[in-house]
């Protein structure tokens, strides 16, 4: 009885990136850059953004990234958070003890992380992993090689690094392994880290729930 059923007909397909202030926060901004830009060679409808209500500058905060994909144009484009995300992507995995990192998610969502840890054994921190349809690990740090750190600020400003350089690379190739709505060829072509990307979707440990 809406008289706009934008949650049925016009959602897109919402990721939140949970990632750690000044250490991460480039890598972050990368990782959605990566998602957005892949979707839009892919003909896609795509957003990327901060969160603003976050702490980019506090050291070690937990903030948050957001990417969207629509096969339409995102009429809510002014919504600054995603309120149903349908994937969730952990760049630090100390970041699920204590941190719902699903919240909002619909049943059949996915779960991403950078961790040396099983998928099983994440899963143990997770109260709500009843929502998930797959969890998704990889150990990111190991397989970007070695970057330099960009502490400028983040929206807006001119990229010192090349976007997709770092761990942001073999994140998003894992999360590929999850999802229809990346495509790994598009994925290859916007990031630096090339290798990067082709490394994180060869070694995801992908779990279906």
């Amino acid at each position: 009885s809406t008289l706009f059923p934008y949650t049925t007909l016009f959602r897109s397909y919402e990721v939140t990136i949970w990632a750690r202030g000044v250490t991460q926060d480039m890598e972050g901004r990368h990782l959605s850059l990566l998602i957005a830009n892949s979707a839009d060679k892919d003909g896609k409808f795509v957003q990327a953004w901060d969160d603003y209500a976050d702490l980019p500058d506090r050291v070690q905060v937990p903030l948050r990234k957001y990417a969207r994909i629509s096969d339409e144009d995102i009429e809510m484009r002014y919504d600054y958070e995603n309120d149903h995300p349908n994937m969730s992507v952990i760049m630090d995995d100390t970041i699920v003890k204590g941190i719902d990192v699903l919240r909002g998610m619909p049943k059949g969502g996915v779960l991403v992380v950078n961790t040396k840890r099983s998928p099983e054994e994440i899963l143990k921190f997770i109260p709500n992993k009843d929502l998930l349809s797959a969890i998704v690990c990889v150990d990111a740090n190991s397989l970007a090689g070695d970057v330099d750190l960009d502490f400028m600020g983040s929206e807006g400003g001119v990229e010192t690094v090349s976007v997709g350089a770092g761990i942001s690379a073999p994140i998003v190739g894992a999360a590929a392994k999850a999802t229809d709505k990346l495509t790994l060829e598009s994925l290859v072509s916007v990031a630096a880290n090339k290798d990067g990307v082709k490394k994180g979707y060869e070694a995801a440990q992908v779990k279906s729930l």
